[in-house]
């Protein structure tokens, strides 16, 4: 029996969720770090990215901060469907009534643990850090009427910069994913592979993967969604777990030769393994993309600097492109 099937993570989901809810945010990561090791002790969860700079719409409050509705979207529907989608009707039915949207201003943390000795074998857990903040007034004293219903529940520019925090900041469970079966199952979606499983497959054929794991340095985005027959569809795309941006990949324009070994050499020490330039080069753009071509003409010309391995996997990649 398998560490997964041992503790189903549908089991792992349901515990942690009602853990969230327990855990002040005050206690930072360390409170969920210990919550994981109580309810997983088999498996070495770690921290390895925070995201934040996101947010989520939230509901209506008053003047006084208390709520009308906790889904600002659907009370806005419920508004237009009874003034007959008069956005005009809705506003003057509102003229002095001095609401406000909030928003859910959000950070992601993300936890991983190994499963198994495969670059995609391990879990990923998502938990949201968020805090509901007083936005915009619905209806302004000059009777203007929004352009649409999403001029209405999210214009531009709508948050102050000091905006008024309702409430202490929470967690919630976002998701707990086995990524290599998330991975499968978006393999059994079409024949082709597609980019995320073959940038997993780089990973594991180059000498990266021998120096380090691949969730120590990456977290997968995933998304799911539904198609015109109702069919779930899987995307999935890597995600640099860093602090703030990566390194400034520093080269010279047209550089080649001993020059263009050592600023891959270096790139690849400030981010702590070999071929990291070219996992950034898909993914965070640090490293352009004609630096492939000038590596395999290199070697074409006799100056080879890197493992065959890793040629392999740049040979391969300019014969049939991807990225993110």
């Amino acid at each position: 029996m398998s560490a997964l099937a041992a503790t189903p993570l549908t089991d792992l989901t349901h515990a942690l969720a009602e853990a969230c809810v327990q855990v002040p945010v005050a206690q930072g990561p360390a409170g969920i770090s210990r919550e994981l090791t109580r309810l997983a002790p088999q498996y070495a969860f770690r921290e390895v990215l925070a995201r934040g700079g996101w947010y989520r719409l939230g509901g209506v409050v008053d003047a006084q901060g208390q709520h009308i509705a906790d889904d600002l979207e659907r009370w806005a529907e419920a508004e237009l469907t009874t003034h007959d989608d008069d956005l005009a009707a809705v506003a003057a039915a509102h003229a002095d009534s001095h609401l406000r949207a909030t928003r859910l201003t959000g950070k992601t943390h993300y936890w991983v643990a190994r499963t198994g000795n495969g670059a995609a074998d391990f879990i990923q857990i998502e938990i949201e850090e968020l805090q509901e903040v007083v936005c915009h007034a619905l209806f302004d004293d000059s009777g203007s009427v929004p352009a649409s219903i999403e001029d209405l529940v999210d214009p531009r520019d709508a948050c102050p910069g000091l905006q008024v925090a309702l409430g202490v900041p929470f967690y919630t469970l976002r998701r707990v994913t086995g990524i290599a079966e998330f991975l499968a199952g978006m393999r059994a979606q079409k024949a082709e592979l597609q980019p995320m499983h073959r940038f997993i497959a780089a990973w594991e054929a180059s000498t990266a993967s021998h120096a380090t794991d691949f969730s120590n340095h990456w977290v997968i985005a995933m998304r799911e969604h539904l198609d015109r027959y109702q069919q779930p569809i899987r995307s999935a795309t890597p995600v640099a777990a860093l602090n703030g941006a990566a390194p400034r990949f520093e080269s010279n324009y047209g550089a080649r030769g001993l020059a263009l070994a050592e600023s891959l050499q270096r790139f690849d020490r400030q981010i702590g393994y070999p071929m990291a330039w070219f996992f950034h080069m898909l993914t965070t753009k640090s490293v352009p993309h004609a630096v492939a071509t000038v590596v395999v003409e290199d070697v074409q010309g006799g100056f080879n600097y890197l493992p065959d391995r890793d040629v392999q996997i740049v040979r391969d990649w300019l014969h049939r492109p991807y990225g993110f």
